[in-house]
């Protein structure tokens, strides 16, 4: 009884060195590739904060989680003449809140 070769499936081939070691360098290139991809994701996550206008027009914050924060500028205008009731309220309610580590 003869077995058919399943399409698209192809047997490892064995005791070839030329074959292996180009497998090899292929296997090492990728990883050198992906370390770099990663440094360069981390690299860009250290730079801290950054402001982009979004689509829509609206101002996006970058770099506080991950995704951004979008408001319009009025929406933002009203956050900010607030930043001072934000403050007292984080530090009367320190004890019932959780940071973020």
């Amino acid at each position: 009884m003869l077995l058919a070769p399943i399409p698209g499936r192809h047997a490892p081939q064995r005791g070839n060195p030329v074959s292996d070691e180009q497998s090899d360098k292929q296997i090492r290139d990728e990883l050198d590739r992906l370390r770099a991809e990663n440094e360069a994701l981390k690299a860009r996550s250290r730079r801290g904060i950054t402001l982009k206008v979004s689509e829509k027009g609206g101002v996006s914050v970058y770099g506080l989680g991950r995704f951004p924060v979008t408001l319009y500028k009025e929406q933002w205008t009203k956050l900010l003449e607030l930043a001072e009731d934000i403050r007292i309220f984080i530090r009367e309610n320190d004890a019932q809140l959780k940071t973020k580590g």
